[in-house]
């Protein structure tokens, strides 16, 4: 009788299973733990790591030998500084949900904005010095705090580092997307190398004329840099694909910070994204500047932003065919 009874249950139950099989949501698998098991992930750890004893992780090539202690211009040598970490509630729509964004604060910045509202963790090696392993249960503990993904806040000069934890920390069960959440100037060798380990790119496009990216964040050409590093991140991920939660998880969303009296030449930037990137771009155009750092020094720089100067760009970024707009923009 139970056999019977089994059987009956099997033969009701086995269409729903394939039903649910065919029709039901699919479970979203971070692009890392596609490469875990063939070992191209412990391969381009490897690589990375090897690179930091002559740096050349991102455009500044400083090539000091990090392993031995040395520091170029972000400040950090072997081993990250994480200033905070935790659920952020304050990102983007698409990247917060409900439950936020695992958001962890990497010190130091191979930028030097004058304007930076961050720069006692830019560039200042504020928080603490942790190793690759305790880097890596940090996003084990984000995991388990339910944050949406792992979000990597000025990660550019620690790519070796970060790439080491998330193979330890697969190992170990993480199963989140990872966003990383860059100044845009970053080196297209370091960004090939995370093609299928990055699901989410989340750039800067700050400037669109040179002059003002040395005068103003002391770096060289980097419209030419920045541009080049958009174009291979939206290569590798596409535009931004949100799930049916409303949740992102792999795409491209830029952010572009609005100056006061036209500095960031932006509607040259909305128009590079429109036209050579794609007019279905995830764009959060932010209006949150004030001045800060050193921005008093700066005549330009000393007031906040108008509400006319805001409302421009956005209509901007319309004209041109733009609808991904955050919900902040």
């Amino acid at each position: 009788g139970q056999l019977i009874f089994m059987m009956c249950c099997v033969s009701i139950l086995f269409p729903v299973i394939i039903k649910m099989k065919k029709g039901g949501p699919q479970v979203f698998i971070p692009a890392y733990r596609k490469i875990i098991q063939t070992g191209e992930l412990e391969n381009k750890s490897v690589v990375l790591s090897e690179r930091l004893s002559r740096c050349d992780i991102c455009p500044r090539n400083c090539g000091v030998n990090r392993i031995a202690g040395e520091v170029g211009i972000c400040g950090v040598g072997e081993r990250v500084w994480v200033s905070s970490y935790g659920p952020h509630h304050g990102e983007e729509d698409p990247l917060r949900g409900v439950y936020g964004s695992g958001t962890i604060f990497f010190s130091g910045c191979n930028l030097n904005c004058l304007y930076c509202q961050n720069a006692d963790i830019s560039q200042k090696l504020s928080g603490e010095e942790v190793s690759t392993r305790v880097l890596a249960s940090t996003m084990l503990e984000l995991l388990g705090m339910g944050c949406h993904n792992i979000n990597l806040v000025s990660p550019t000069h620690v790519v070796p580092q970060i790439v080491e934890a998330i193979l330890l920390a697969a190992a170990d069960g993480l199963t989140l997307p990872v966003v990383y959440n860059s100044g845009g100037y970053d080196a297209i060798s370091t960004l090939q190398l995370l093609e299928g380990i990055i699901d989410i790119y989340m750039p800067d496009m700050k400037y669109s004329d040179e002059n003002t990216g040395c005068d103003l964040s002391g770096v060289p050409a980097y419209p030419m840099v920045n541009q080049a590093a958009v174009l291979e991140m939206h290569r590798q991920v596409g535009d931004l694909k949100i799930s049916a939660a409303g949740v992102a998880e792999r795409g491209l969303l830029i952010r572009h910070l609005v100056l006061p009296n036209g500095l960031a030449g932006s509607q040259e930037v909305l128009r590079f994204i429109a036209e050579q990137v794609s007019a279905d771009t995830y764009l959060n155009i932010m209006d949150q500047y004030r001045p800060a750092y050193q921005a008093y020094c700066k005549n330009d720089l000393n007031r906040m932003i108008t509400r006319a100067e805001y409302l421009d760009l956005i209509h901007q970024a319309e004209s041109l065919g733009m609808t991904r707009l955050d919900k902040q923009s």
